[in-house]
């Protein structure tokens, strides 16, 4: 695959799983051997993501995620984005405020075999 078909599949992954919420773009987009590497517990593989994912968006109304950047080169893609929600719902060790919240980061992304292998993320 090519860098710009890596960075597709990336792009895809926000788009579907944490800005819509569709659980079923992880079985397409992930491997079945992926590994999350962040700060967040979770189970390994893929429903480790999709608990990932599902937390966000119960802790965060409306939430979006934009992706800012990308730079690509052999089977990397980093990716700098944005989230923007409503803190509705408790997350980790945070209490609901009811206020807007912006969160940004950088995701680096191994994509091996046209999915995504690997995903190393820290927000803030």
């Amino acid at each position: 695959m090519s860098i710009e078909d890596n960075k597709r599949i990336v792009l895809r992954f926000f788009e579907e799983g944490p800005s819509k919420g569709d659980l079923r773009a992880a079985d397409e987009l992930l491997a079945p051997n992926f590994a999350l590497h962040t700060p967040l517990p979770s189970a390994p593989g893929i429903k480790g993501m999709n608990d990932v994912i599902t937390a966000c968006r119960s802790a965060f109304e409306h939430l979006n995620v934009t992706v800012e950047d990308m730079v690509a080169e052999e089977d990397k893609v980093a990716a700098r984005f944005t989230a923007r929600g409503i803190h509705k719902g408790a997350f980790m060790d945070l209490v609901p405020t009811g206020k807007s919240i912006t969160m940004t980061g950088i995701e680096i992304f191994r994509i091996e075999n046209g999915k995504i292998a690997e995903l190393w993320g820290e927000a803030n």
